[in-house]
């Protein structure tokens, strides 16, 4: 049962989240930014939030440090929002995950590439095999 509650906090967590950077933070460094995920502590003391940058200009380190000087202020309105006694301490991650995923798959599509290229290579002819040699015969008896 804890465990369902804290899944519906992390849900809500990151759906409030995402609409207050998207309307409320004002800091350049951020720009568009996409929530991936929430996991909060056993305690429900600290709160991981994996972000990634959306078609931002700014490194994701830049955006981390956006994201960490506004945290003070989105705890307070994500505790007010969502009626918390105790917001959780909010600690960004950048979710790197895509980036891993994407490296993947071009990984598997070069390797695809690679196997329709060598089936398509027209097969070099096997070597016949060699007729005999008129001169080698010389030990086959003749009748």
């Amino acid at each position: 049962m804890p465990q369902a509650r804290n899944q519906r906090i992390e849900s809500e967590i990151q759906r409030v989240l995402a609409a207050l950077i998207a309307r409320e933070v004002k800091d350049p460094r951020v720009g568009n930014v996409t929530i991936t995920a929430v996991r909060m502590a056993a305690d429900k003391a600290t709160a991981k939030i994996f972000f990634t940058p959306f078609a931002s200009m700014n490194p994701p380190e830049q955006v981390r440090t956006g994201l960490t000087r506004a945290a003070g202020f989105l705890r307070g309105e994500l505790g007010r929002r969502l009626g918390l006694r105790h917001a959780p301490r909010l600690e960004f991650v950048f979710d790197d995950s895509a980036v891993g995923a994407e490296r993947l798959a071009s990984l598997i599509e070069r390797a695809v590439a690679g196997d329709r290229a060598h089936a398509q290579a027209p097969a070099e002819p096997d070597a016949a095999p060699a007729a005999p040699d008129p001169a080698s015969d010389a030990d086959i008896p003749r009748r």
